[in-house]
């Protein structure tokens, strides 16, 4: 989750729905302009989707089993800027950005953090110069941190509670993908070149679309910026809409698409066996998800399981899932459009983050860090 997580910010719309009529100056009598809400649309029974944005509605859930909550509402009055250590966005803002300096302190900046000997470590003593062996080394690393940080999750809550053990888990998360990720885009031409057919338009596009779409399949627990953050205590949520009725785990589904995508326009071999270990991570997520989710919500998750499918919209067409008439509503709210936007946003960012990485993997080793008087002295 934590690969997909770089892309998040809020997005809000809200403008008023009051629009003046005119007449045109024909020879028929002009009607006047509709209602702003009728804009959309001519029956005045579906919302306009500005509105949707401003104020999540819920679907017709007649059909469901009310056993898990709707994913991804939102009420623009319900947000509050707070003051700092309320649950509010000042509060949020602070947490992310101690957690960023803190991984920009401890892990980024080559002079006080120790991301660079930890690359160079995997680089010269693991895998002696082989590119492949080190991004094989990230995928055996970091799904094992990550994945076994999240299964310790009900231990270390009971320890240090849910906000400290989100901090503990997020932090080391962090640092691995990033360093995964700089080493990705640095290396990502390495190996065998199987084919190359970045030049054809209609390729580009259509990995565009899929990279594009990709983004969508969040797991609505991503929505919840607040418990992402720790500002709110998290939770270990059971949704039954949204994406849910598609595919029980969209962001194995997500990071499918996403690996298909790049590994389309990049075609190498060091590609290749990055994206298997991306989705085979999130392959073993599905299981470990599913288990997780048992062990917190015992017979309430079995039943929506037994009405959702990992293959997406399997459910569906089986009948073991119904979609509401109104099943839009679960689509036009305002994380899902954050998240479109954000994923445009990250396209358009793309020749900023090959710069970056140039010039982290130029700079080079720089060893130790910040922690060093600290570390020696304990020795």
């Amino acid at each position: 989750m934590t690969l997909s997580v770089f892309a998040k910010l809020w997005f809000i719309a809200h403008c008023s729905t009051n629009v003046s009529s005119f007449h045109v100056p024909n020879s028929v009598t002009a009607r006047p302009l509709r209602h702003r809400s009728q804009l959309f649309s001519s029956n005045p029974e579906i919302p306009n989707p500005i509105s949707l944005l401003v104020k999540s509605e819920s679907s017709d859930r007649r059909n469901d089993l009310m056993l898990g909550e709707d994913s991804g509402m939102y009420n623009f009055e319900n947000e509050k800027w707070g003051a700092l250590g309320e649950a509010g966005w000042v509060t949020f803002f602070a947490a992310v950005a101690a957690i960023l300096t803190a991984v920009a302190v401890l892990w980024i900046y080559p002079s006080t953090g120790y991301g660079d000997d930890f690359v160079s470590f995997l680089e010269n003593d693991v895998a002696h110069g082989n590119s492949h062996l080190v991004t094989l080394a990230f995928g055996i690393i970091f799904p094992i941190v990550h994945s076994g940080l999240a299964s310790l999750r009900p231990y270390g809550e009971k320890i240090v509670g849910a906000r400290m053990w989100r901090v503990i888990f997020a932090f080391p998360s962090l640092c691995l993908a990033y360093s995964w990720i700089v080493y990705f885009i640095s290396h990502a031409h390495d190996g065998i070149q199987f084919y190359d057919v970045s030049q054809i338009s209609w390729v580009h596009s259509l990995a565009w679309l899929t990279n594009f779409m990709s983004f969508l399949f969040l797991y609505p627990s991503v929505y919840n910026l607040k418990e992402v953050a720790a500002v709110e205590k998290p939770k270990i949520h059971l949704w039954e809409t949204g994406i849910i009725r598609v595919t029980r785990h969209p962001q194995f589904v997500g990071q499918t698409m996403w690996s298909a995508a790049h590994l389309a326009m990049v075609g190498t071999s060091f590609t290749a066996l990055t994206m298997a270990l991306l989705i085979g991570h999130h392959a073993f997520a599905c299981w470990n998800g599913d288990r997780r989710l048992e062990a917190e919500h015992g017979e309430k998750f079995l039943k929506i399981k037994e009405r959702t499918s990992i293959v997406p919209f399997q459910a569906i067409w089986e009948g073991r899932q119904k979609l509401p008439n109104d099943f839009y509503k679960e689509l036009v709210r305002a994380p899902l459009v954050l998240i479109a936007v954000g994923s445009v946003g990250a396209y358009f960012a793309h020749p900023y983050m090959f710069a970056g990485a140039a010039l982290a993997t130029n700079t080079g080793l720089v060893p130790g860090g910040v922690l060093d008087p600290f570390l020696l002295e304990i020795n």
